[in-house]
């Protein structure tokens, strides 16, 4: 295989992604203030683009290597094009929701293909680590653009220009299903069983495992805490910081890059020091700035902002959680795959998508309904919860890692 050309499809399959997902925030805010639905409501476009997610991940996982990877990618991308032109046509919150599903349905694809190609071009942990962290860091800098894009199409005084963006993200999702057509694949060497009854066994047979358990609830617990933040980030900006909405949204993306640099720098990190190691440092980071940085964010007197330049620094202070928060979810996954035999990373990475979507949704709701009960100065201080809790299960994901490595070995 040509590992070069295979690795840059995953990035840029993953960076067009990156812009469609995480544009989840702005939609709820586009939502809540030009089609007039409450937090509460608008939460759950969260919930459509995570649950098909969840859906067809359970669906398809196991027995993807079947199908092709390039194939399902391919799909995928066809899929969100037609789907993009659908929202410009639709202008309304019914569309969003179709959109955010039709994009869930392809990411299912998209995700459970990279994680499962990164195993094939990959020889060992470390370079799996660093490669996991890397895709995952441009999946970061894609939603930062994204933060930067809807903002360009949004015009005072034109309420529809917005939905111009979908035409540009369109053509991205057709270049990169163009792209990659061109890419050669050697794959499906290793299915979990000799047919599709036995893949979906190895599923739930994964399911067992102590080492997945433990994992599943981590990964859950941070993808709730993550995606609850960068969803509502843009109306904790608008409402509590007082930014215009183009600022509020424009204001988003430091969190995103500082997600992208934390994971890129996660990459070269987890080549010289444990991931354990590494994770634990983040995550007392990122109780430090929830806990003593963001309430002098919510108590600053900004003022009347007009331009970025009239943000004073505490404006920018909370996103920086970013870039500790972001090692935490690629070296979580590549430890478990690194520790599980190649012919079970399809199935794991189903597993990780499944209760990835599910942690997604709750955690935007969760978010939404504190927003709406105690009000958005407050909300994210909740935060902190699942941080304490994650820091619990790294322990015993280190010890069940270690020993489902020797397993592999023996």
């Amino acid at each position: 295989m040509n590992n070069k050309a295979i690795k840059l499809s995953l990035y840029i399959n993953y960076f067009v992604f990156a812009i469609l997902l995480n544009s989840v925030g702005i939609v709820i805010l586009k939502s809540q203030n030009v089609y007039g639905v409450d937090e509460v409501a608008a939460s759950t476009l969260e919930l459509f683009k995570d649950m098909p997610i969840a859906i067809v991940s359970f669906v398809i996982a196991s027995f993807l290597p079947r199908i092709g990877y390039k194939k399902a990618m391919m799909i995928g991308l066809g899929i969100v094009a037609a789907a993009c032109i659908a929202m410009y046509f639709g202008n309304s919150f019914l569309s969003a929701k179709i959109l955010f599903a039709a994009v869930g349905v392809s990411f299912a694809l998209i995700k459970v293909s990279v994680y499962s190609v990164i195993g094939l071009v990959t020889e060992n942990e470390s370079q799996h680590n660093s490669l996991m962290s890397n895709i995952e860091g441009i999946f970061m800098f894609g939603i930062a653009l994204a933060y930067f894009l809807f903002p360009a199409f949004n015009l005072e005084g034109q309420p529809d220009a917005w939905l111009n963006v979908y035409w540009l993200l369109s053509a991205l999702s057709l270049l990169a299903l163009l792209l990659l057509s061109r890419a050669q694949f050697n794959e499906g060497e290793e299915v979990p069983g000799s047919n599709v009854g036995e893949d979906f066994e190895a599923m739930f047979k994964l399911l067992a495992k102590l080492l997945v358990i433990v994992f599943v609830i981590a990964a859950f617990l941070f993808v709730m805490m993550e995606q609850g933040i960068m969803t509502w980030l843009p109306t904790f900006n608008n409402r509590v910081l007082n930014l215009p909405e183009n600022l509020a949204i424009i204001m988003s993306s430091i969190l995103a890059i500082s997600l992208g640099v934390g994971r890129i720098g996660a990459g070269y990190l987890a080549k010289k020091y444990s991931w354990v190691s590494v994770l634990v440092v983040c995550i007392f980071g990122a109780m430090a700035i929830v806990i003593f940085v963001l309430p002098k964010a919510v108590t600053a007197n900004i003022g009347e902002v007009e331009s970025i330049a009239d943000i004073p620094f505490i404006g920018y202070a909370f996103p920086i959680v970013g870039l500790f928060i972001a090692p935490i979810y690629p070296l979580l996954n590549s430890a478990v795959l690194s520790a599980l035999p190649k012919k079970l990373h399809s199935p794991m990475s189903g597993l990780i998508i499944i209760f990835s979507a599910l942690g997604g949704t709750l955690g935007s709701r969760i978010i939404g309904l504190l927003f709406k009960n105690v009000g958005a100065e407050s909300a994210f201080s909740y935060t902190v919860v699942p941080m304490v809790l994650l820091l619990v299960a790294l322990f015993f994901l280190k010890r069940l890692t270690a020993q489902a490595k020797a397993a592999k070995a023996s």
